[in-house]
């Protein structure tokens, strides 16, 4: 016998959801009536299931179309990147404001989106709304693409009726936090490049020009200098043993790779990185924005406080942030104040502490939260170019230090030689 799901309002205008064992749609909606319900929607369930299967499959199908064409064309690919996600629900926002209901709104989205993945779960999406789901409900599906911060936000812009200004907080919270990812990725591409053209210096030097150094030093009868003959040897060392310094270098990066996701490895980087110089104060400023600004968006749209700080948790990018947040989670949870915990942890500045202890007793706090973290992405903004501005000079004397050490220990054993014919052809002379 085939099953119904159905949508129905009791008396006082509650939405009811379930599911009937019925031969059809009209048998399906007396049995709602009886129940003394009034339906808003009954939909055969093995249908939608029937239909959200074909959906997977050639969606696996195209999948798997996309992975040969990405074999034959670098650099496409089928995930679902931010800055794709964000025109979503930028543009979802609008459609839902505008008055389009949601469903109508996700199949015209599903019609025009180009990436593919996105494009298969809005057409999952519709039909579990369509069975019967909530938008949050169908979201909590695909945690790869709609994190908790989404999910949870849209559930509680669901039950408050304000679904479109939901999603407009969560649109402007993911193209803020794209912007601050951006501009620290642009800060940090100037001394890995210059790393990159060193370590390439370095190569060529030890392997091309030190050996043609060591051929023209082999017919000269002069003693080498320390450093030379080091220099000398750490090229041997490479040229002869690349295969095995390869095979270091690639061992060394495995285990530390493996160390840093262990539970204290972990805590150890987050923490280091916190206090490096020059780069320290950007990273610690960036987390607590991140902290400020998704905690203050989910209380600001009405997630408790409880399962807010769950989240930040989860999404503070720093074990050191995350242990913090962990900690104020507990005290609130004791009925104590947001704020002993945050000084305790001795990672949010005094100010960021008073502003929220400001907060909490004026019960602005989601306001005062937004406020902090516009603030440090202003800060971050003047950090970013202090730290650009330090880096550049340092990573040329760094670069000029490196090349510049190889240089003189090749030339120094011609200097002494020169030295030595100098004082012998003076010794001739007189």
């Amino acid at each position: 016998m085939p099953k119904f799901n159905y949508v129905a309002l009791d008396a006082r205008g509650n939405e009811t959801k379930g599911t009937l064992d019925v031969a059809t749609q009209n048998e399906a909606i007396g049995r709602v009536k009886e129940m003394g319900l009034f339906p808003t929607r009954i939909t055969e369930a093995d249908k939608i299931s029937e239909r959200l299967s074909a959906k997977r499959t050639r969606a696996g199908g195209k999948k798997r179309g996309a992975l040969d064409l990405q074999i034959k064309i670098p650099g496409l690919t089928g995930r679902v990147n931010q800055k794709v996600l964000t025109s979503f629900t930028r543009q979802l926002a609008t459609l839902v404001d505008a008055g389009l209901p949601l469903l109508r709104g996700l199949r015209v989205l599903e019609k025009q989106e180009r990436n593919s993945a996105l494009r298969t779960i809005l057409g999952e999406l519709a039909l579990a709304i369509e069975g019967g789901s909530t938008f949050s409900e169908a979201l909590a599906q695909h945690p790869k693409t709609f994190n908790r911060l989404f999910v949870n936000m849209v559930k509680a812009g669901e039950l408050g009726g304000v679904l479109e200004v939901v999603l407009k907080r969560l649109a402007e919270f993911s193209e803020k936090a794209q912007k601050i990812k951006g501009k620290v990725k642009s800060a940090l591409f100037y001394p890995i490049a210059v790393m990159l053209v060193a370590t390439g210096i370095l190569i060529l030097l030890m392997t091309f020009v030190v050996p043609r150094f060591k051929e023209v030093f082999a017919g000269m009868d002069v003693q080498m200098p320390g450093f030379t003959l080091f220099v000398l040897a750490v090229s041997d060392a490479v040229r002869h043993n690349i295969v095995k310094t390869l095979g270091a270098v690639a061992v060394a990066w495995v285990l530390i790779v493996l160390f840093l996701k262990t539970k204290i490895g972990r805590l150890l980087w987050d923490n280091l990185k916190l206090k490096l110089p020059a780069v320290g104060p950007v990273i610690s400023k960036v987390a607590i924005s991140r902290f400020c600004r998704t905690l203050g968006t989910l209380v600001s749209s009405g997630v408790p406080i409880l399962q807010a700080l769950n989240i930040v948790k989860e999404t503070a990018g720093n074990v050191v942030i995350s242990n913090a947040v962990a900690k104020v989670h507990d005290s609130v949870k004791e009925g104590e104040t947001i704020t002993a915990p945050l000084e305790t942890a001795r990672v949010f500045p005094p100010m960021v502490v008073s502003m929220v202890d400001v907060g909490e007793q004026t019960g602005a706090l989601p306001e005062m939260l937004l406020r902090i973290s516009d603030n440090y992405d202003e800060d971050v903004d003047n950090a970013v170019a202090a730290m650009t501005s330090l880096l550049e000079p340092l990573m040329i004397v760094v670069l000029a230090l490196m090349v510049g050490s190889i240089v003189i220990a090749m030339f120094l054993p011609l200097i002494k030689m020169i030295s030595t014919l100098s004082g012998a052809g003076g010794a001739g002379g007189d």
